[in-house]
């Protein structure tokens, strides 16, 4: 069975699937706009190193805040508690992963690390909260029959 047919056959899925959906649509722009304000913050701040630093930094939130709606998809069909231990399995890979890449680019010297981090936080920070805005407005049943 394909996997739309089986997300289609799975009211849980379905749910979650339409969350993700719309996580990722109220998400998106706010995130966006937060890269491109401390892009130019970092430009003024800086110069070029704050810049790249800024891009780098929300490269970096876009890229975890993005797996955590691909794990959300991929583990849809699963059991709930299955669901629930990826994402909690998911959430520590993801900080291990973000605490790496920021040690390995914590000398990079092209790279201005305060606005790399502060950038980073704030999209983080701001889809998360998109995140939050999303979930109360899509109308997911919390029990489903």
């Amino acid at each position: 069975m394909s996997e739309q047919a089986e997300t289609r056959n799975n009211k849980h899925a379905e749910q979650v699937t339409k969350l993700a959906d719309a996580m990722l649509r109220t998400a998106l722009w706010p995130a966006v706009g937060i890269v491109v304000i401390g892009a130019v913050v970092g430009l003024v701040w800086v110069g070029t190193a704050g810049l790249f630093g800024a891009f780098v930094g929300g490269a970096v939130a876009f890229a975890s805040s993005l797996a955590t709606l691909f794990m959300m998809r991929k583990s849809a069909a699963m059991d709930p508690m299955a669901v629930m231990a990826v994402a909690l399995g998911g959430y520590v890979f993801k900080m291990l992963v973000i605490f790496g890449v920021m040690t390995l680019l914590r000398g990079v010297d092209a790279l201005h690390t305060l606005s790399l981090a502060i950038t980073m936080m704030a999209v983080i920070l701001v889809w998360a909260g998109a995140e939050m805005v999303a979930f109360k407005r899509t109308k997911v049943p919390t029990i489903i029959p």
